[in-house]
């Protein structure tokens, strides 16, 4: 199993396909393994590279603060180990917001981004849900809290349907569960964590990609993230709530390709600049 060792700590990894480097940043579960469902189509276009976050999967578990700028300067030095100088990048609810903060503060290192369930700023309504997780967690503990996943995450629909394939799932995230404490401190930065100062800074080419029926970070905070960041484009699914890159692969996958695979403002901007000089 491949490791990267970053400023000491040592951080799971994997490498598929051919192309292009596409990074895949997982959402709060911080596994690699979210993103099976797209790993085969992404890949015949892509070298994708996905790793556990730091306190989740085969990732180091260090207990203490979590911030999203700390898990940001781990994608910056998982980047530096495998030797990326740059690299489009798919970012999942708190992967979307560790990827506002890395195309702001290292502009360089990212070419096109996708901004999937993601969010700057804490509505209402992702406040309560995110409260609504930690209080659960702290009175009933960490089986509670991976039992309610779901209700977060799916659609009513995919649940029903999908139920003997999500209760799989349960298990082998209760049976594997990183820390109580450490759950709370990464859903803590979630809720302390405001991405706005950054969207300013963001000149990679960026799609805002969201779920209509999309329950935790519903479509005002998508709407939000896109008139904040320049140039941005915003398109909505019809389905698939906060998991719609599970619920609906294939409609996700052509999503993100046609948009990653397709020539950016960034490019063109080289190709003037090339022309003047």
């Amino acid at each position: 199993m491949p490791f990267a060792t970053v400023d000491g700590s040592q951080f799971y990894y994997e490498i598929t396909g051919n192309g292009p480097p596409l990074i895949l940043v997982t959402g709060l579960a911080g596994v690699a393994s979210y993103w099976d469902s797209n790993l085969s189509g992404l890949s015949k276009h892509f070298t994708v590279i996905r790793y556990d976050h730091r306190g989740t999967g085969r990732s180091v578990r260090s207990e203490g603060a979590y911030s999203i700028e700390l898990l940001t300067q781990d994608l910056v030095g998982l980047m530096d180990k495998l030797g990326i100088a740059s690299a489009s990048l798919i970012g999942h609810s708190t992967g979307g917001a560790v990827g506002q903060v890395i195309a702001a503060t290292h502009p360089d290192r990212i070419e096109r981004m996708v901004l999937y369930g993601s969010w700057s700023t804490l509505c209402q309504q992702m406040r309560i849900c995110m409260e609504m997780r930690l209080d659960l967690l702290n009175a009933y503990g960490v089986e509670a809290y991976h039992k309610a996943s779901p209700l977060f995450l799916y659609p009513p629909r995919f649940v029903c349907e999908q139920w003997s394939t999500l209760a799989r799932g349960i298990d082998l995230a209760i049976a594997t569960t990183t820390s109580k404490s450490i759950l709370a401190a990464r859903a803590e930065a979630v809720i302390r964590h405001d991405g706005s100062p950054y969207l300013a800074g963001i000149s990679a080419p960026t799609l805002v990609l969201v779920a209509r029926d999309d329950i935790l970070t519903p479509l005002n905070a998508s709407e939000e993230l896109a008139r904040g960041i320049r140039g941005a484009t915003l398109q909505v699914m019809p389905y698939g709530a906060h998991a719609a890159s599970v619920c609906e692969p294939e409609a996700f996958n052509h999503a993100v390709l046609s948009f990653l695979l397709n020539r950016g403002i960034r490019d063109e901007l080289r190709e003037q600049q090339a022309t003047i000089g």
